[in-house]
């Protein structure tokens, strides 16, 4: 059985051992430990090789408890210790030919007892074009259309950031519905105000010399995040009359 990069306990990510799971039980066994996964998330790390669950005749994934316990090690080694996918995936499958490999050591490691430090954002995932294109099962012309929307952006580089993936997936999801990338301007256009909201009071913080300070900016800034999310699916769900699971 593999053990994790930190030589600790897994802590609540391995499934029971009988019977396979559906991807929605996944997603629940592994929030506990990693609240901001995503059934996109899963997904793309399936597309990129990390975890391989079986598929009914019908298409639909299923899990097994040690693809479940593969997919903690691998959001546990980006988390603490911030090394890319394709890094990620040699070392666990040497791993599990039995090969004795030491975990690698890309960039600063993050401990329990570390104080974390804003700089350059290290644990910020980032996928190429075609990587977000396989992973949210969308078009060229899809992805053309929406980034003339302003729904997706690509970065400096021309690589997207991880959540890119989630973005998409969720805009494929609401064209089923005969929601067209038009008719979503609105939402954008509403969260980059509360972004810029949420940027407006931790900007101080950011601004400080001290790297504790910023630090604490940091954290601020994803606790006003979670805050402004929860408070606008709160809104959503009144102005519709609608109680969500």
């Amino acid at each position: 059985m593999l053990q994790t990069p930190s030589g600790g306990a897994r802590s609540g990510t391995a499934a029971t051992d009988s019977g396979l799971m559906s991807i929605g039980t996944v997603l629940n066994a592994l929030r506990d430990e990693f609240p901001d996964i995503t059934i996109s998330k899963i997904r793309f790390l399936e597309s990129e090789g990390l975890v391989e669950p079986r598929r009914t005749p019908s298409g639909y994934r299923k899990f097994s408890a040690r693809d479940v316990e593969r997919l903690g090690h691998v959001l546990r080694m980006q988390r603490d210790h911030y090394l890319p996918l394709k890094v990620i995936r040699e070392h666990l499958d040497a791993m599990e030919r039995g090969e004795a490999v030491p975990l690698p050591v890309v960039g600063r490691q993050r401990t329990g007892e570390d104080t974390p430090e804003p700089p350059e954002r290290p644990t910020a995932a980032r996928v190429g074009r075609a990587e977000l294109i396989a992973a949210a099962g969308i078009g060229e012309d899809d992805l053309e259309t929406w980034q003339s929307y302003g729904l997706v952006a690509p970065l400096e580089d021309g690589a997207y950031d991880a959540e890119a993936v989630t973005v998409a997936s969720l805009v494929a999801e609401l064209g089923r519905f005969g929601i067209e990338p038009r008719h979503l301007r609105v939402m954008k256009a509403a969260a980059d105000r509360e972004a810029g909201l949420v940027d407006q009071v931790v900007a101080p913080l950011k601004r400080h010399r001290n790297p504790q300070t910023r630090a604490h900016a940091e954290a601020r800034t994803k606790e006003l995040a979670a805050l402004t999310v929860r408070l606008h699916a709160a809104l959503v769900q009144t102005a519709l009359g609608v109680r969500l699971p």
